[in-house]
């Protein structure tokens, strides 16, 4: 059975939960995208590490195709960005658009899977 389409119950993106998983972290992304550094960092670094671990969290639970990109991506965002803002990883003075740039590409490819194989993935050991 082909359960790309079919629904799931635990899904942490449509339930109540979605707003503070999701969108209160990219509120700080674009919050941190006009503040100084120490902020930008902060303020990435959380943004990011939020709706990473809440991806992979939901690709655990339920299978949900487009959250077993995302989740890592958003990870390495968050990796990045505190890199990134200590000076660490040199990405030049564009680093934050660097940073932005490929998260929003990943998640536009990761959604564009999901449109084409369906929202959620098979899962052999699913119980």
């Amino acid at each position: 059975m082909n359960e790309g389409s079919v629904g799931c119950n635990n899904d942490l993106v449509s339930s109540r939960w979605s707003l503070l998983l999701w969108q209160v972290p990219m509120v700080l992304l674009l919050i941190g995208a006009f503040s100084g550094e120490l902020a930008h960092t902060v303020l990435w670094t959380v943004g990011f590490a939020v709706s990473g671990v809440s991806c992979v969290v939901n690709a655990r639970r339920c299978g949900r195709r487009h959250c077993f990109y995302t989740g890592p991506l958003y990870l390495g965002a968050a990796a990045a960005s505190v890199f990134y803002g200590i000076h660490v990883l040199p990405l030049g003075s564009n680093g934050w658009d660097w940073i932005l740039g490929i998260a929003a590409a990943g998640t536009l490819f990761a959604r564009l899977l999901e449109g084409m194989l369906g929202k959620y993935a098979e899962r052999p050991n699913a119980r």
